[in-house]
């Protein structure tokens, strides 16, 4: 008698990995790390044939595999992404931590301010954390808020569209717990060498911070003192090497800052604090 475990794996079942495999050998083909984890993702995210070419284009194309797939996994959640839009990075979990231990020391009434919020990923990952946290959260992309009101929706949050601190509402001047702010602190002269991905697919405003990458993160501490309570912080990513002019920044805004470097992350992150007095 035949001994039918050696037929191999039933035809649908081939079928399926024959398809897995042709799909991770075209993204191979364009380059992509990962193709067999994005072939995955891909036939999950569209089992028809037909949108699932389109997807497959969009990404042989260079498009953010999170654009393609309309979400990115961040801290734990899953986040609403949309084309165009800025990707969350997995090193920005490290203010995701840190934010989340202020905001707990503050108090049950806290408030947490997420500027260049881009899709709401911190602000969404502190509030997944801290339940009953009232979030205000602003960006000025539209694409992007659009995305952040969604991943917030769950949260008691007010997603505002705006230059940074003037789409707030005045009420909340001075009462800022804590003040998240992932700026973009890419050098203009270095955006062309970044990965085409980010650079051909997300919002330059999202990526370009300025001669030495921290217009942004200035305008940001010149306004935080404002808005912040006494001995409220702002946490800001910035790059390692800006670490020294991002200090003298904070002091200059009249905060009292410091650096703090997560090595696994690879993440550097300015805390600078309102005085209490």
């Amino acid at each position: 008698m035949p001994d039918d475990t050696a037929a191999g794996p039933p035809a649908g079942t081939r079928r399926a990995v024959s398809a897995r495999d042709a799909l991770a050998a075209r993204l191979r083909s364009t380059g992509s790390v990962f193709a067999e984890e994005e072939a995955d993702l891909l036939l999950a995210a569209a089992p028809d044939p037909g949108a699932r070419e389109a997807l497959v284009v969009r990404r042989m194309a260079g498009e953010p595999l999170e654009q393609v797939l309309g979400w990115v996994e961040f801290c734990g959640l899953r986040l609403a992404v949309a084309p165009g839009v800025f990707v969350p990075r997995q090193r920005t979990a490290a203010l995701v931590d840190r934010a989340t231990g202020l905001v707990r020391d503050a108090g049950h009434d806290a408030l947490l301010l997420d500027l260049c919020c881009g899709v709401g990923a911190i602000a969404a990952a502190v509030a997944a954390r801290v339940p009953g946290l009232r979030v205000l959260a602003a960006d000025v992309d539209p694409a992007a808020t659009g995305c952040a009101a969604r991943n917030l929706a769950g949260a008691d949050a007010r997603v505002l569209t705006g230059d940074l601190f003037a789409p707030l509402p005045v009420a909340d001047r001075g009462r800022v717990a804590v003040l998240t702010a992932n700026v973009p602190y890419v050098p203009t002269a270095a955006i062309g060498l970044m990965p085409p991905e980010a650079r051909d697919h997300e919002a330059r405003a999202a990526l370009d911070g300025g001669a030495d990458g921290l217009d942004a993160a200035r305008r940001v501490l010149t306004g935080a003192a404002d808005w912040l309570a006494p001995g409220g912080t702002v946490l800001v990513e910035v790059a390692e090497a800006q670490g020294p002019a991002a200090l003298a920044a904070a002091r200059a805004a009249g905060l009292e800052p410091r650096l703090e470097r997560d090595d696994d992350r690879e993440t550097t992150v300015l805390l600078a604090q309102r005085p209490s007095g």
